[in-house]
């Protein structure tokens, strides 16, 4: 007996110990540039309003404005040039991976990807093909009308770059631009919502940022409604912290749930293996031989 309640309290530990594993933050892919630099290239403020009459052209070539995206869902936000040699590739692949991890939801339906180009030499035709391919790569069919490649002006990309502390550096020698990787969630009306610097994009993280910042647009899940009181977003690093005190509290209840399954478990199986009680039966009584009872 004492050997199956130490397993059973070994298992309510074990079932904390995965979702400890499973939510608490652990080590993804490394930023292109340091903690340091990230602070001063990358640095949203949450509640920020994009400027929505800022002015671009789509893949299509056809003049549109930020205000156009969202309205009725939630959009992230994804600056990068389409030229980059490196950093932007990973960016636009690690969001993929991410996006594709979330299950319930999709882009086009719950919400949309708005990638922005913020070198003013790149044109719509290019816009056109990287959407094509990232399209193909994300594999979702009805999503293409939910990604949008955008090119515009500088004075239009400055507005945006600023609106989301966004800083690039034209590196002369490189031929190239230095800047952070990330991306912007936003909510329906174009506020600044959540965001992600460096390439952690992971599922659970894009899903919860996206329920929070839909509104009411996206509705949580059953997983979601259990998860979403466990994370805490952190809006000086940009990324979600596991409230451990609510996981630890979540462990207990697991526990004493799993011990008092048990011992119910156990007085059942006891009352049902109780042998029933049987009242003995007394010989019959011999008779003599002339009929008398002995």
């Amino acid at each position: 007996m004492h050997k199956l309640i130490v397993a059973t309290v070994l298992l309510g530990l074990s079932a904390a110990a995965l979702l400890a594993a499973r939510y608490l933050p652990r080590g993804g892919s490394s930023p292109a540039v340091t903690e340091s630099e990230l602070t001063k290239l990358f640095k949203p403020r949450l509640g920020t309003p994009l400027p929505l009459d800022a002015t671009f052209r789509d893949e299509t070539g056809k003049v549109v404005t930020l205000g156009d995206y969202g309205k009725e869902r939630p959009f992230i936000l994804v600056p990068v040039y389409l030229r980059c040699p490196t950093l932007c590739n990973e960016v636009l692949n690690e969001l993929v991976k991410g996006l594709r991890g979330i299950a319930t939801l999709n882009v086009g339906r719950e919400f949309d990807v708005v990638v922005v180009s913020f070198d003013a030499r790149e044109q719509p035709e290019l816009a056109a093909a990287k959407k094509a391919a990232y399209v193909e790569e994300y594999a979702r069919r009805g999503s293409e009308s939910g990604w949008h490649f955008l090119t515009g002006e500088q004075s239009q990309i400055d507005r945006l770059l600023d609106a989301i502390g966004y800083k690039v550096v034209w590196e002369e020698e490189k031929r190239q631009f230095a800047h952070a990787s990330g991306v912007v969630v936003c909510t329906p009306d174009g506020v600044v919502a959540r965001y992600f610097p460096g390439l952690d994009y992971r599922p659970l993280y894009l899903r919860l940022a996206l329920a929070e910042a839909g509104q009411g647009t996206i509705t949580p899940g059953v997983i979601d409604q259990i998860l979403l009181p466990c994370f805490v977003f952190d809006s000086t690093k940009g990324r979600y912290s596991a409230a451990v005190l609510t996981l630890v509290k979540g462990a207990g209840v697991v526990t004493v749930v799993s011990v008092l399954l048990f011992w119910g478990l156990m007085a059942f199986r006891s009352r049902s293996t109780v042998a029933p009680h049987v009242t003995p039966q007394l010989p019959a009584p011999a008779l003599t031989e002339g009929g008398d009872v002995r």
